[in-house]
């Protein structure tokens, strides 16, 4: 009876967070800045060059590991057809998955980068899993990719996590992400999905520049 109360007060936590895009729009840029300010210890360059699509999704609660409720609300970007630049974001929704020894964490900030178009194809469709639907690994941390795997050679989604200060690769198989068209619609004011936005020249809304800044000022580096 007391997960069932728990599960109720975090869905209603998260159904009246639904207009709260643009604050968390702030907070997966300042996710992204900090992380990749860690000296030696952020993502490695080289392969956020290469990635076509990130997602960022800060804050996971712990409780809804626990309970398996709605657990993660983010944004998705990829990279314009030319390789200029970053497109304007769209929602998305992380459900189920492991988070290995970080469960523990008060809240966990999750990263992930798609590496290629077919990890892309699949992240711009309605609802996939990951290490199902899609390969993923534990995406290695440092200034070069020397230390990776054959795994994350090859995987489609690398991901990451943050949890009481710790930065590190971790694997989400399992996890279901999901676009979220309740945020979209508050973010462009009518119904759009993730594939229309990252796929056109749509303008990014006024909430989603610290991010977009921070996502083009590291990506510009070689």
């Amino acid at each position: 009876m007391r997960k069932v109360i728990v599960a109720m007060s975090l869905s209603a936590a998260f159904l009246s967070a639904e207009s709260d895009a643009p604050k968390r729009l702030q907070a997966a840029a300042d996710v992204f800045k900090e992380v990749m300010g860690i000296p030696d210890k952020s993502i490695p360059q080289d392969l956020l060059n290469k990635a076509q699509c990130i997602v960022i999704v800060p804050g996971l609660k712990k409780g809804a590991f626990i309970v398996g409720a709605k657990y993660g609300k983010g944004f998705l970007s990829c990279r314009h057809k030319s390789g200029a630049g970053w497109s304007a974001p769209g929602a998305v929704r992380v459900e189920g998955g492991s988070f290995g020894f970080q469960i523990g964490g008060s809240e966990t900030d999750v990263i992930m980068l798609v590496m290629n178009r077919s990890g892309m194809n699949r992240l711009l469709s309605t609802k996939f899993t990951l290490g199902g639907d899609a390969t993923v690994a534990a995406g290695p941390v440092g200034r070069s990719t020397q230390a990776e795997t054959d795994a994350a050679m090859t995987a489609e989604i690398l991901t990451w996590s943050r949890a009481r200060g710790l930065f590190a690769g971790i694997s989400l198989s399992g996890a279901t992400l999901r676009e979220d068209s309740d945020w979209n619609n508050d973010l462009y004011g009518r119904k759009i999905t993730n594939r229309e936005i990252v796929t056109s020249t749509i303008a990014s809304p006024a909430p989603a520049k610290p991010l977009l800044a921070e996502l083009n000022r590291y990506s510009s580096r070689k």
